[in-house]
């Protein structure tokens, strides 16, 4: 299946219209190896020539996040990141000196939370971690 049949699937599924910047968003989201802001995203489409404001970007990008479709991230200096929801369950290492996020493989969490719930009695849906300090590069040039 075509990542455009499956948005639109996924949108369908989720009460939304199927829309040119709701499918160019998503493909742009899934097409990147790691979270991105809002501005990327416009850069992006606008180096398509396609017309959409950044406007247009804020508003599709809320009522994905609404919707589950992706998920926003809040990281450092309050810059909001944004990914496909496809991508899975992923953690992020964040470097505070060049901003760069890695990724963590493997989630250090699920058998903490299933514990959680056993004895708290709470069911959690979910979690997100991010963990910061300095990459190898910008610990060297710190010290």
């Amino acid at each position: 299946m075509k990542d455009k049949e499956l948005f639109e699937i996924e949108l369908k599924e989720n009460g939304l219209k199927i829309t040119k910047a709701r499918i160019r968003i998503l493909e742009i989201l899934k097409e990147s190896c790691h979270p991105i802001a809002a501005e990327e995203i416009f850069l992006g489409v606008k180096s398509e020539a396609e017309k959409m404001n950044l406007s247009t970007v804020y508003r599709t990008l809320e009522t994905l996040e609404e919707t589950g479709l992706i998920t926003k991230l809040g990281l450092v200096d309050d810059k909001k990141l944004y990914e496909y929801h496809g991508m899975g369950h992923r953690h992020y290492l964040v470097c505070l000196g060049c901003r760069q996020m890695i990724t963590i493989e493997n989630c250090p969490l699920h058998e903490y939370e299933k514990q959680l719930e056993k004895d708290t009695e709470f069911t959690i849906t979910g979690h997100k971690l991010y963990l910061y300090g300095y990459c190898k590069e910008c610990a060297r040039t710190m010290r």
